[in-house]
């Protein structure tokens, strides 16, 4: 039996690790680096699933975001309930409501360190997902 999600828009898990997975991919697909994939689902009431993942430059971290959002989008049918930061570009939150894609430069990625923050949610290594780390 499927775990219900604890979500405010409550998918279910497995749809929202579709969604996470799909996000991963596509950040790895555009050469995000040190992609993530956090299970928060035990920890927050709101959102089950972050995807981490570092860019290189303001235009790569607008063409993952917007990637991001073209494949959930008509990939899977999910729609974007909110976006951060998109002009500033040192971190863009795209919201999903289950899933939270958080992406950042380098910099602003080791300051916010979300990875320490989320230290109780459980980090999905990416070939559980069916995906290869860009090395």
């Amino acid at each position: 039996m499927e775990t219900p999600s604890r979500a405010i828009r409550p998918h279910g898990l497995e749809d929202a690790r579709k969604l996470a997975a799909e996000a991963a991919r596509v950040a790895l697909d555009n050469n995000g680096r040190d992609v993530m994939v956090i299970d928060i689902s035990g920890q927050s009431a709101e959102f089950d699933f972050f995807v981490i993942s570092t860019g290189t430059s303001r235009r790569q971290l607008h063409a993952i975001s917007e990637q991001i959002d073209d494949a959930l989008e008509k990939g899977l049918g999910d729609h974007r309930m909110g976006i951060e930061g998109y002009q500033e570009s040192s971190w863009i939150v795209l919201d999903y409501g289950s899933l939270v894609v958080h992406l950042f430069d380098e910099e602003t990625r080791e300051y916010y360190d979300l990875e320490s923050l989320w230290a109780d949610g459980t980090v999905v290594p990416l070939a559980d997902l069916g995906l290869t780390a860009n090395d």
